[in-house]
Protein backbone atom coordinates (compact mmCIF):
# COMPACT_ATOMS: atom_id res chain seq x y z
CA UNK A 1 0.00 0.00 0.00
CA UNK A 2 1.53 3.40 -0.74
CA UNK A 3 0.66 6.20 1.78
CA UNK A 4 -0.75 9.24 -0.79
CA UNK A 5 -3.23 6.22 -2.07
CA UNK A 6 -4.79 6.29 1.49
CA UNK A 7 -8.03 8.36 2.07
CA UNK A 8 -7.86 9.50 5.67
CA UNK A 9 -10.19 12.03 7.37
CA UNK A 10 -8.21 13.87 10.48
CA UNK A 11 -10.22 15.12 13.72
CA UNK A 12 -8.57 18.02 14.87
CA UNK A 13 -8.23 19.09 18.26
CA UNK A 14 -9.46 22.65 20.03
CA UNK A 15 -6.34 24.28 18.52
CA UNK A 16 -6.69 22.77 15.25
CA UNK A 17 -4.15 20.57 15.02
CA UNK A 18 -4.76 16.83 14.02
CA UNK A 19 -5.16 14.66 16.89
CA UNK A 20 -6.39 11.65 14.93
CA UNK A 21 -7.28 9.62 11.79
CA UNK A 22 -9.96 8.17 10.34
CA UNK A 23 -9.41 5.07 7.59
CA UNK A 24 -11.25 3.12 5.74
CA UNK A 25 -11.56 0.11 7.24
CA UNK A 26 -9.96 -1.89 4.15
CA UNK A 27 -7.52 0.48 4.47
CA UNK A 28 -6.84 -0.37 7.93
CA UNK A 29 -6.45 -3.70 7.27
CA UNK A 30 -4.06 -3.40 4.75
CA UNK A 31 -2.21 -0.95 6.92
CA UNK A 32 -2.36 -3.87 9.22
CA UNK A 33 -1.48 -6.71 6.91
CA UNK A 34 1.77 -4.75 6.12
CA UNK A 35 2.59 -4.01 9.77
CA UNK A 36 2.92 -7.66 10.37
CA UNK A 37 4.36 -8.58 7.21
CA UNK A 38 7.23 -6.04 8.52
CA UNK A 39 7.76 -7.30 12.20
CA UNK A 40 7.99 -11.13 10.39
CA UNK A 41 10.71 -9.82 8.41
CA UNK A 42 12.27 -8.45 11.28
CA UNK A 43 12.53 -11.24 12.96
CA UNK A 44 14.00 -13.34 10.46
CA UNK A 45 16.63 -10.71 9.36
CA UNK A 46 19.26 -12.87 10.63
CA UNK A 47 18.05 -16.14 8.91
CA UNK A 48 20.19 -17.50 6.56
CA UNK A 49 18.87 -17.64 2.91
CA UNK A 50 17.84 -20.41 0.41
CA UNK A 51 18.44 -19.36 -3.08
CA UNK A 52 15.85 -19.73 -5.59
CA UNK A 53 17.46 -23.05 -7.19
CA UNK A 54 17.58 -24.56 -3.97
CA UNK A 55 13.94 -23.70 -2.99
CA UNK A 56 12.81 -25.16 -6.49
CA UNK A 57 14.80 -28.36 -6.28
CA UNK A 58 13.79 -28.84 -2.78
CA UNK A 59 10.18 -28.70 -3.90
CA UNK A 60 10.36 -30.76 -6.92
CA UNK A 61 11.97 -33.12 -4.33
CA UNK A 62 9.15 -33.14 -2.14
CA UNK A 63 6.68 -33.78 -5.23
CA UNK A 64 5.32 -30.42 -4.69
CA UNK A 65 6.42 -28.91 -8.39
Amino acid sequence: MNLQNLNPSYITGPNGEPESVILPIQEFEELLEDLDDLAKLAERREEPTVSHDEVLKELREDGLL
